[in-house]
């Protein structure tokens, strides 16, 4: 009769599970090493100049003047704007573009300043509500917002107002609901809605203005 055969030793099946773990292990790490080097090899097979981590010089064109800043790739406009240029009207209140407090114009068209690389708007006309006001002259805008208490605590004015001016740019004699739709990307936690329409329907009258027309040329 023949001897039943003896089952593979415990300690035989353990070492082959570690050497099956390990040459997996090996076999994967690889695989992420020559990915990691593939996509680090992609930008410059591309001609696209790869640049970083470290500072690099770049111009910003800011309310019409050039600026030459040393700036790591990955700071936002927003903190170049408050940090390096000190142009702190441009609020950071949520940092992750959900609440306007950040707005500027960007040739022309509302952005948030938090969500954008400065290194992204090199050669960009970036406006900011430092540029809007002439000297001692308010833009009509800025002035409406004064003449509608479309303000309280003013984290969010600045957000405000440079969207309002983007907007009617673009659309200079909305209507009320069109005013509401075109503000929504911009939130107010005071709660000073009805005033900052009011502020924006007052500048969409006065757009005839000269100054209104002197504030679209330099703003």
């Amino acid at each position: 009769m023949p001897k039943p055969k003896e089952p593979e030793a415990k300690g035989a099946l353990e070492v082959s599970r570690r050497g099956f773990l390990s040459g997996a292990g090996a076999v994967i790490s690889s695989s992420l090493v020559a990915g990691t080097e593939a996509l680090r090899a992609a930008p410059e097979s591309s001609g696209t100049p790869v640049v970083g981590p470290g500072k690099v010089d770049i111009t910003l064109k800011v309310n019409g003047t050039e600026r030459t800043l040393a700036l790591e790739p990955r700071i936002t406009l927003l903190d170049a704007l408050r940090f390096q240029l000190e142009l702190t009207g441009a609020k950071k209140v949520c940092d992750r573009g959900t609440c306007g407090a950040c707005t500027v114009a960007i040739d022309g068209k509302p952005a948030y300043a938090c969500s954008v690389l400065a290194i992204q708007v090199q050669g960009k006309d970036i406006r900011t509500v430092e540029g809007l006001a002439q000297g001692d002259r308010l833009h009509p805008i800025q002035q409406a917002f004064v003449d509608n208490d479309a303000q309280q605590c003013g984290y969010c004015t600045p957000g405000f107002v440079m969207a309002c001016k983007a907007f009617l740019d673009k659309n200079p004699n909305p209507t009320l609901d069109q005013v509401r739709t075109g503000l929504g990307g911009n939130l107010c936690r005071c709660g000073t809605y009805v005033g900052v329409a009011q502020a924006v329907l007052q500048s969409s009258e006065s757009q005839t203005g000269s100054l209104v027309g002197e504030g679209r040329n330099h703003a």
